[in-house]
């Protein structure tokens, strides 16, 4: 008895995993149904294609290489990502040496903080920014970030007040301190498909 129950065990079993093996092959596939492709059918022109994925230029449109017919001593920069902080932009190219600057306003409106560069230049605090419609780069060195208005450092200075120093009996007139203003195309590769 204890045989019989143990083949009936063994053939029940088998004759589970055909079925299972055979219900595998056999699935239901949406695509292949003539009702579903028959509803289908008159729509598949108007599907729109799937968007690209965002490279790191569509994410951080400043990074890249521009040049300036107005700045002689700059007339070539470029600006590459930080390799461990994407927040972060190294400006190269640049009389005053290679230049950080800080995203404050995505996607290109970055700070350039007072910083001494590896040349050993000390920087007065900036700004950067990248405007994507004109693909032009504008950079301020000498006017402190304005957070409520970035592009106010690129404004035509008013007539700023003159700051006046009194000594015993001497009257000293110090001028307001210049800014570097830089103003740059964004140079674009074309890529050719074959």
């Amino acid at each position: 008895m204890k045989k019989t129950i143990g083949t009936v065990g063994v053939i029940v079993l088998s004759i589970l995993s055909l079925t299972t093996k055979a219900q595998d092959t056999t699935r239901w596939d949406p695509r292949k149904n003539p009702t579903v492709d028959s509803l289908v059918s008159p729509y598949q022109t108007k599907l729109l294609p799937p968007r690209q994925a965002a490279t790191t230029v569509d994410i951080f449109p400043a990074i890249g290489n521009y040049e300036s017919s107005t700045n002689s001593d700059a007339a070539a920069v470029s600006i590459t990502l930080d390799e461990q902080n994407k927040g972060i932009v190294w400006v190269a190219g640049l009389p005053q040496g290679k230049v950080k600057a800080m995203l404050r306003k995505s996607p290109a409106t970055y700070k350039i903080p007072a910083q001494k560069t590896e040349e050993g230049k000390d920087i007065a605090e900036g700004t950067l920014i990248f405007d994507k419609e004109t693909n032009t780069l504008s950079i301020c060195i000498g006017k402190p970030f304005n957070t409520e208005n970035p592009a106010a450092a690129f404004a035509a200075p008013a007539e700023e007040p003159v700051t006046t120093a009194k000594t015993s009996k001497t009257k000293k007139t110090v001028p307001p301190a210049k800014a570097w203003i830089y103003i740059g195309t964004k140079q674009v590769t074309e890529t050719v498909m074959k």
